[in-house]
C-alpha cells in the first residue's frame, strides 16, 4: 500500500496539484458544460482519435487539405512579381525619408549610411488572361498565373527571421504555441488513419540557410499527437519506424497489444490525457510501416512526372521531389503538407542566389498546380506559396550595376495561394509606387491563418484550447477574414 501511495504522488507534478485545488463542487456542473461542447470547441483535452474535437466543421470546407510550401529567408517580391517601375527611374537615389517614415530596420541597415534604391535587374512582363506581373526568373510560374491567387500586401511585426517564421506557423512570435497544421489536426482529426495529419519536408537550396526547428512543426500545448511527423529522405523516411532485426510484425503486434494494457492501466488511475495519446501514436507508428514505404516510393510514377516536375525531381530530398511525394500525400488525403525551402535570405549576392533559387523551386511549384489540377484535386486542395517577410526596396550594402543585397522587409510582400476555395487569376493588394508601403487592401498574418482555418470549414474564434487558466486559438485575439479572394 505504502509503495502504491508513493508512485501515486511522484506522478504528481506542481500544476497538477494546484489544477487540483481549484476543483470544488462547482467544477462537476463545469465538467458536464465542457462535455456538451464539442461543437463550440473551449474543450480542454480532447480524447485522441481520428475525428478530431470538432463533430463536424463549423461550416462547410472549400478545401480538404494544405499543401503549404514555405520559402524559408524571406523571397524578394520586387524581383519576382512586385514589378515597381519607379524603381528604375529612381535607381542608385536615396530613399526618401517621407516613405520610410521612420519605421523599424533591422541591425543590418539601420546603421547603413545610405539606402540606394535597387531596381530589380530581371524583366517583367504580364502574363494570362490576369495580366499577372512576373519577372523571367519564374518562367514557369509565369504559365500557371490564371490558377494563381497573388496577395501583394501580406505584413507582419516580425523583422528577423525566427520570429517571423515562428509567427506564420504558430500565430506568435514566441515559442511554444501549437502551429497550423497541429490546430488542424486536433479540430479535424486525420482523413487517413494509416498516415498522420500533419506531415513536413525539408529542402534546402545552395546557399547558407537560415536554420529551421522542428518546434515549428511543434504541437505546444496541446496533445503530442497532434505535432508533425517528419519524413526525411532516403529509404528510412520516419526514423526508427521499422521493426529492428528478428522481430516479426506478429511479436510487434503482441508487444504493442500489452503495452496498450498497461497504458490504459495507468491512464485509468491517473486521468492523464497524454497517455491516450502515447497509446494512438503507438498504434500509428504500427500502421505507418506499411503506409509510409508506399508512400514515398516514387519509382511507380511514370516518366510524364518527372519531365514535368524537372530534372532534380529523381533526387530524393530536393524541392521537386518534395513536391511530388507533397501530391501523393494529398492524394492520400493527408490533411496538411508542409514543405520548407530554406535558403531565400538574399542580403548580398542576390542576383547570383535568387537565380538559383528559382531554379529549384519555380518549375516544381508549377507542376504540383498543375500536377493537382490534371488529377481533380485543386479544387479540394490549398497550396500556398511564400516566406515570413519580403525584402526592402534598397540595396544592403553596395549598389553596383549587376550585384545588389535586399534587407529584411515586413511592411509589405507577396504571397501567392492556389485551389481550394480562393480566387483564381488575381491579385489582392496594392503596393505604393516604392514598393515599401501598402498602398490597399492590407492583409496581416493573422488575416492570412483565419482564412486558412475559413477554407478548411473552420470558424478561427471558435477553435480555441485552454491552457494555463486562458483560451488560446492560433489567431490570438486577432484576425479576420479576407472575404475578397475566396471563390
Amino acid at each position: 500500500m505504502e509503495d502504491h501511495l508513493h508512485d501515486h504522488y511522484c506522478h504528481l507534478n506542481r500544476r497538477h496539484f494546484l489544477s487540483k485545488m481549484g476543483l470544488g463542487i462547482g467544477s462537476l456542473a463545469l465538467g458536464s458544460m465542457l462535455s456538451c461542447n464539442r461543437g463550440g470547441n473551449s474543450v480542454t483535452d480532447a480524447p485522441p482519435s481520428l475525428g478530431g474535437i470538432l463533430d463536424a466543421p463549423h461550416f462547410a470546407p472549400k478545401a480538404k487539405r494544405i499543401i503549404y510550401l514555405f520559402q524559408s529567408g524571406g523571397p524578394s517580391q520586387l524581383d519576382l512579381f512586385d514589378y515597381k517601375p519607379l524603381l528604375t527611374k529612381m535607381h542608385g537615389e536615396e530613399l526618401p525619408a517621407s516613405v520610410r517614415m521612420g519605421q523599424r530596420l533591422t541591425g543590418m541597415t539601420a546603421y547603413q549610411k545610405t539606402k540606394p534604391l535597387a531596381s530589380s535587374i530581371y524583366d517583367f512582363k504580364q502574363h494570362g488572361r490576369s495580366g499577372a506581373w512576373v519577372s523571367n526568373l519564374m518562367p514557369h510560374t509565369a504559365k500557371i498565373v490564371d490558377d494563381l491567387c497573388f496577395i501583394k500586401t501580406m505584413h507582419t511585426e516580425a523583422i528577423n527571421h525566427d520570429p517571423a517564421i515562428t509567427f506564420f506557423q504558430t500565430g506568435s512570435q514566441q515559442p511554444g504555441r501549437p502551429s497550423i497544421g497541429s490546430w488542424l489536426s486536433y479540430g479535424l482529426g486525420s482523413s487517413n488513419k494509416n498516415l498522420p495529419s500533419f506531415i513536413v519536408l525539408l529542402s534546402r537550396g545552395a546557399q547558407r540557410p537560415q536554420p529551421i526547428y522542428s518546434r515549428l512543426w511543434g504541437n505546444g500545448f496541446l496533445a503530442s499527437l497532434h505535432q508533425g511527423v517528419q519524413f526525411r529522405a532516403g529509404s528510412n523516411p520516419v526514423l526508427h519506424l521499422q521493426n529492428p532485426n528478428g522481430i516479426s510484425a506478429a511479436s510487434r503486434r503482441e508487444v504493442l497489444d500489452k503495452l496498450a494494457q498497461l497504458n490504459q492501466m495507468r491512464m485509468n488511475e491517473f486521468g492523464d490525457p497524454e497517455i491516450q495519446s502515447r497509446i494512438a501514436q503507438y498504434e500509428m507508428a504500427y500502421r505507418m510501416q506499411t503506409s509510409v514505404p508506399e508512400a514515398m516510393d516514387i519509382s511507380d510514377e511514370p516518366e510524364s512526372t518527372f519531365e514535368l516536375y524537372g530534372p532534380e525531381s529523381r533526387k530524393p530530398g530536393t524541392y521537386a521531389a518534395n513536391c511530388i511525394l507533397a501530391r501523393r500525400l494529398a492524394e492520400r488525403n493527408t490533411k496538411f503538407i508542409q514543405l520548407y525551402h530554406l535558403g531565400w535570405d538574399q542580403h548580398s549576392n542576390l542576383p547570383r542566389e535568387l537565380s538559383s533559387q528559382c531554379r529549384d523551386t519555380d518549375q516544381a511549384s508549377a507542376a504540383l498546380v498543375t500536377d493537382l489540377k490534371r488529377r481533380g484535386l485543386l479544387d479540394d486542395t490549398l497550396v500556398v506559396w511564400g516566406g515570413e517577410f519580403g525584402r526592402t526596396n534598397y540595396s544592403q550594402g553596395s549598389l553596383t550595376p549587376d550585384n545588389y543585397g535586399r534587407d529584411h522587409h515586413p511592411r509589405c510582400f507577396t504571397i501567392w495561394m492556389a485551389g481550394g476555395g480562393v480566387k483564381p487569376g488575381m491579385s489582392f493588394g496594392q503596393t505604393d509606387e516604392f514598393g515599401y508601403n501598402i498602398a490597399e487592401n492590407p492583409v496581416h498574418v493573422h488575416d492570412f491563418q483565419a482564412t486558412l482555418l475559413h477554407l478548411m470549414g473552420i470558424d478561427h474564434e471558435k477553435l480555441t484550447y485552454k491552457h494555463q487558466g486562458r483560451y488560446y486559438r492560433l489567431t490570438d485575439v486577432h484576425g479576420h477574414l479576407v472575404k475578397d479572394i475566396l471563390a
